[in-house]
């Protein structure tokens, strides 16, 4: 992998990551439409979830710590982080389970644009429902059992390239009536342990690695980092301001155009 893709996928990793428009569907059309353009190496996959799962930690740092320390604190809001800590670990169940057990499956169609358009569209259909229904919702702390279960199934469904695992995760917490700004926090945090897991599973091959590899890898790893943590803040004012719609246009934009030239190319 050269310089100029490494910092292409590191982008494309690192904003679509986070925005809610799908970045295995972005990587799969990526490789489709450029020249010599390939999937991440074993090392540039782990990096570039080593870089994204950082965005996360250092742009939620307060309520990282908050989660961490939940069981040994005994003030006035220990008990709601506690509640918060555990409906991660709940949602995360779900996910872990299909991501597991339909990993080969869903990425079998990295290679159907068909099949991604649709999805595209699929994420569009979410935000532009979740955004007219929203009102002023439950919060953090108010999020229940079925809530958490639900959304984790939802973000395990994510694992489908062309639904966005940020837009569909928020998208199904506004519709069970959580408030926008707990939900995307909801969201991010809940991605925590679904990236640091597939980074785990992305590092049994690392012995495959060349040296020479190394500094593209660094330099990919570092722009994810970097369009990671400005997805998120730019994310969090979107919800704030009730205009996930933009996105919504956007995702029908690509998905039309995808479904498009895949019926007319086949």
């Amino acid at each position: 992998m050269d310089t100029l893709h490494a910092i292409l996928l590191g982008l494309i990793q690192g904003l679509t990551e986070f925005l809610p428009v799908s970045s295995s569907g972005h990587l799969a059309i990526a490789q489709h439409f450029l020249p010599g353009f390939e999937q991440p190496g074993l090392l540039f996959d782990v990096l570039l979830h080593f870089a994204t799962t950082l965005a996360v930690i250092i742009y939620f740092r307060k309520d990282v710590w908050k989660l961490l320390t939940c069981f040994f604190r005994k003030d006035a809001y220990a008990i709601d982080d506690r509640h918060t800590f555990w409906m991660i670990i709940l949602g995360s169940i779900p996910t872990a389970v299909i991501g597991l057990s339909g990993k080969d499956f869903f990425e079998g169609l990295f290679e159907n644009l068909l099949v991604i358009g649709c999805m595209l569209l699929l994420t569009a259909m979410l935000l532009i429902v979740a955004e007219k229904t929203r009102k002023d919702g439950r919060s953090l702390a108010e999020i229940r059992i079925n809530d958490a279960l639900l959304v984790g199934v939802v973000q395990g469904m994510a694992i489908i390239p062309g639904i966005s695992r940020s837009g569909s995760t928020i998208a199904t917490l506004l519709l069970r009536g959580i408030d926008g700004e707990a939900a995307a926090r909801f969201s991010f945090l809940l991605a925590l342990p679904a990236i640091c897991g597939a980074m785990l599973l992305s590092m049994k091959d690392l012995q495959h690695v060349t040296a020479s590899e190394l500094p593209a890898y660094g330099i990919g790893a570092i722009m994810a980092f970097a369009s990671g943590l400005f997805a998120i803040r730019w994310l969090m004012n979107v919800v704030r301001r009730k205009r996930l719609a933009g996105f919504a246009v956007y995702c029908l934009l690509v998905g039309s155009s995808i479904i498009g030239y895949s019926m007319l190319a086949g």
